[in-house]
């Protein structure tokens, strides 16, 4: 399944504007895109770290790790959003 990914903010810094990829089988969920994100290794293992706060979207809407994706869905990570 060929998805989008983007990445914002520090997770931008570190991995860069975003990618497409394709997923492979039996990732159906965005924290399944995470978990394959980060067997990657370096960069994406510190980046998207577990302990890591971190938010995330699936076509533009927050969601959780169990939103279901779908080919040519857009996933985006990015740190929590603080405002003064």
């Amino acid at each position: 399944m060929l998805i989008n990914l983007k990445y914002f903010a520090s997770v931008r810094e570190a991995l860069g504007g975003g990618e497409q990829v394709v997923l492979p089988p039996g990732a159906e969920t965005v924290g399944d895109v995470r978990t394959w994100l980060l067997a990657r290794g370096e960069p994406w293992a510190s980046a998207l770290a577990e302990g890591r706060a971190l938010r995330m979207a699936c076509n533009q809407r927050m969601c959780d790790a169990g939103t279901r994706v779908a080919p040519g869905d857009e996933v985006a990570f990015f740190p929590p959003v603080t405002g003064g």
